[in-house]
This record gives structure tokens, sequence and C-alpha cells, in this order.
């Protein structure tokens, strides 16, 4: 315990050093919002990184693996190839295309205020269930290790979230979200390499001891997907999720090209890539060496697998580093979150639609400033509240209203000639909305027997409902002749870069 609150200390204190740093470099708009374009391209691939290795990935896909096998596992593999989709769709044209938030693409040819008023709404919704998933991670971390409340752990990190971005605004979270993919990436290889010492650095030897353990079923799809189209469903909202979640889409407005932007996907893709390779041994070897039992007895949602496997193979001090390094995790993902959401209402809601584009730059970043604090106390009490689930699960279905209210929109402002404010704003209330209802009407939040809607993840359903919407939408609604117009403009720009400022 006492080694646990040491390194925690020094991780606290790392990062508030760093936040003081950058809260002296932080006056501006463009610094609070986006670092001032000043990054580089391995910088922001970190900081990328950084955000996107969450505590969904680090705790709850090592227990999701652990517990459910091969089903758990696949949730790696969506994570990992949705980056492709980033880099092949998005990167570049909403560099090229935008200023701070994803809604300034779809705005620059739509009717600014039911566009922006909307892309905000779909922005908070998507920030805060991402949060609740760190914030339930940082609660069953701290109680586990320390002995600290769980409510009052959520309290901690939440007063931490708040002073990261109030005071050191996107440029502090940039680098306490570098330092966090070192450390986490340092954690990973080093349990990874423990686990494959005890299997004497034999893949298949792992494999086998699970297989003597839990059966053959172990390693075949079944475990918790037992309807295929589950899987499918999931894969749909990890795959084109990424390529809608703000906090991941405003990274590329920090860098000054997007020749810099390209440069962050491939970094971040690399460094994501070999970590999600690396959550094999951690949920494997936890299930090997630790055991289901050992896992779901601490914690139901199965959380806490790799400080566990940490615990069996390097003691208490190993347990300790493990669990510094998830709360540094922690502390990157829901800063960059909660930056997202201030920025969102701030710059998109504040300063376009009640200001109408009149808030003086002072005015917008104050405004971002007390958003944070009510976002910081929001997420609190969320997550209190959701502290028996899994924040794997908790992500993905944040990835599939993302997938469901983003993507369409920012795909067809991008791409298509014809598509208008009416499109637009029915695409992000019906993917929204089918998101989040058929979650709630799902297994995951009502008993399997009486829920309403089959699927655990609604992201078959609803993504083809969010296109469809924004393609009746458009169709149903007056053709707009400054949505025709700017479209080759905003074409020209999203391909080039010319007039990107």
């Amino acid at each position: 315990m006492n080694q646990a609150f040491i390194l925690f200390g020094l991780i606290v204190l790392v990062t508030l050093a760093v936040t003081y740093w950058a809260s002296r470099r932080t006056r501006t708009v463009s610094e609070f919002y986006a670092a001032g374009r000043s990054l580089t391209g391995w910088q922001n691939g970190l900081a990328i990184a950084g955000d996107y290795m969450s505590a969904a990935s680090f705790l709850g896909i090592s227990g999701m693996i652990a517990l459910s096998g091969y089903d758990g596992f696949m949730y790696s593999v969506g994570w990992l190839v949705a980056y492709l989709t980033v880099l092949l769709v998005v990167a570049e044209p909403l560099r090229n295309s935008g200023k701070y938030t994803m809604a300034d693409v779809v705005a620059f040819r739509l009717s600014p205020v039911p566009v922006r008023s909307m892309a905000a709404l779909s922005t908070l919704v998507i920030s805060t269930f991402y949060m609740i998933a760190q914030m339930v991670g940082a609660g069953g971390l701290i109680h586990l290790l320390l002995g600290m409340e769980y409510t009052t752990a959520i309290l901690v990190v939440g007063i931490l979230m708040v002073l990261y971005v109030v005071f050191g605004g996107m440029l502090g979270t940039t680098w306490v979200q570098i330092i966090k993919a070192v450390l986490l990436m340092a954690g990973t290889i080093i349990i990874s390499l423990l686990v494959l010492v005890k299997f004497h650095f034999s893949v298949n030897e792992m494999f086998q001891a699970v297989v003597d353990k839990y059966g053959p079923a172990y390693l075949e799809p079944g475990l918790r997907f037992k309807n295929p189209i589950d899987q499918i469903s999931l894969g749909l909202a990890l795959i084109l999720g990424t390529a809608g979640l703000p906090h991941i889409l405003i990274r590329f407005y920090t860098v000054p090209s997007a020749k810099e932007a390209r440069k962050s996907v491939v970094w971040a893709t690399v460094i994501i890539g070999t970590f999600y390779i690396l959550t094999t041994f951690l949920g494997f070897g936890a299930a090997a060496l630790v055991g289901k039992e050992e896992i779901l007895k601490l914690d139901k949602g199965g959380n806490m697998a790799a400080p566990l496997l940490a615990k069996h193979l390097g003691g208490d001090f190993m347990m300790a580093f493990i669990a510094a390094v998830a709360f540094a995790t922690i502390l990157a993902v829901v800063a960059g979150l909660t930056i997202a959401a201030s920025s969102a209402f701030a710059h998109d809601f504040y300063a376009n639609v009640i200001r109408r584009g009149q808030a003086k730059e002072e005015e917008q970043v104050r405004v971002a400033r007390y958003t944070s604090l009510v976002v910081g106390l929001a997420s609190i009490a969320l997550g209190i509240a959701a502290r028996q689930w899994n924040v794997a699960y908790m992500v993905a279905l944040a990835f599939a209203v993302a997938a469901s209210a983003n993507v369409p929109v920012i795909v067809f402002s991008l791409f298509w000639k014809r598509f208008n404010t009416a499109g637009a704003v029915t695409g992000m209330a019906v993917g929204l909305l089918s998101s989040l209802i058929l979650v709630f009407i799902s297994p995951a939040v009502m008993d399997a027997k009486s829920a309403l809607f089959p699927l655990q993840n609604p992201g078959v359903v609803s993504i083809p409902l969010g296109f469809l919407a924004a393609w009746l939408g458009t169709y149903l609604g007056r053709r707009e002749a400054d949505a025709d117009s700017k479209f080759a403009e905003l074409f020209v720009r999203s391909q080039t870069g010319i007039g990107a400022e």
C-alpha cells in the first residue's frame, strides 16, 4: 500500500507540474483548444495513443479476455483495425477543413446553428459514456490498492481531471497523455515478458494452460457472444466509431499541417497495434495464472485482472507499478474527454449558437473552463452510479453512439454535394437516439430474458439507421444553394489544406 501510494503520488506531482508549465502557455482560444497547433507528428501520435489506450483497454480488455477468452480478444482487434478508417477517411480532410471541432467541418457549408447544436449534444453524450468507464476503472483501482473508499477515489480523479483541463488546456492535456503512453507501454511490455517467462517463451504453452484449465471452448467464439450478429455489431461499432470520437478528432487540429496529421495516425497505429497484441498476454496470462474465480471475487466486471496478474508475477511492487500506470492512463483519458466536451459546448454552442460568432477569445476560454468544471462534476456523479459495469463494455457503447451519430454526417459532409442541413440534423438525431434507446432495451441494461432488443451492442442496427436518416433527411429537406456552392470549396480545402486557417 505504501509503495502504491508513493507511485500514485509521483504521477500526480509530475502531471500537476506539467499542467503548471502548460498554464503559462495557454492564453488564446487556439492555445486552449489546439495547443497553438504546435505539436509534431510523433508528439501528437503518442498523445493520440495515450488518449485512445484507455482504462477500457488496459483494465477492461484484460479482464474481458481473462473472463471470455476469444470473444474478449475480439475487442482488441476491433479497436486496432479502427485506425485504418481514421487514417484513410477522416484524419487529413478534418485537419484541412476545420478549426477546433468536428462541427467546424459540417457547419462550413450548412446552416451553423442547428448543426452545431446537434454536434455539441452528440459530443457531450459520447464523452459522458466514455468518461463513466474511466471513472469506474479509477474508483476500483484506487479502492483496491490504497483502501480508499470508491466514492472518495472518484472525487480525487474528478478534481485532478478538472485541474488539468481548466489550467493546462490542450497543451497540458497532451503532455499528460504522452507521459501516460510511455508508462503504459513500458508496463505492458514488462508484464508480457514476465508472462512469457512463466511459459518458457512459448505462446502455445500459454494457450494450452488455458485450455487445460477451462476447456477448448475458451479459445473459440461463443463464450460472451452467443449470437454471431452480436460480434458483427461490435466490430462495426469499433471500426467506424473511432472516426467519430470527439476526443480523438480534436487531436488532428493540434498539428500545423495535414502531413503532420497523417504522421500522427501512423505513429498512433504502430503504438496502439503493439499494445493490443500484448493484451493477449495480459488477458490469457491472467486466466491461466490468476484464475477467473480470483478475478471475479475482487471485481465482477473483471477490471482488476491486469493488476492481479502483476501481483502474481512480481509481488506487491509490480502490482503497485501497474496500478499506478493504469491510474495515469485514466487521468490522461478523462482530461482528453473533458477538453473535447468543453470545446464542443464553448466553441460550437456558446460562441457560435448563443453568441452568433461574436464571443471574444477570453470569453470563449472562460466558458470552456466553466464547462470543464460542470463536466467534471457530472462525471463524478455518474462514475459513482455505474460502479459494477465492465469498462471495456461501456466504451464499446460510446463507440456505437459515435459511429451512428457522427460518422454518417462527417462522411456525407465531405463527399456528398447534395447533403444539406436537414440531412445532418436528422442523421445525428436518429443515430444518437436509436443507439441510446437500443442500449437501454438490450441485455446490457435489462435482464436477458426481458430485453426487448436481443443484441448487446446496437451498432449493426443504429449505424445503418444513422446513414439512412441522413440520406432521407437530405432528400426530404429543401435543397440549399449555399451547401451546393460551398461543396467544391470544402472539397478542395479538405484535400489540399488551402484556406484551412
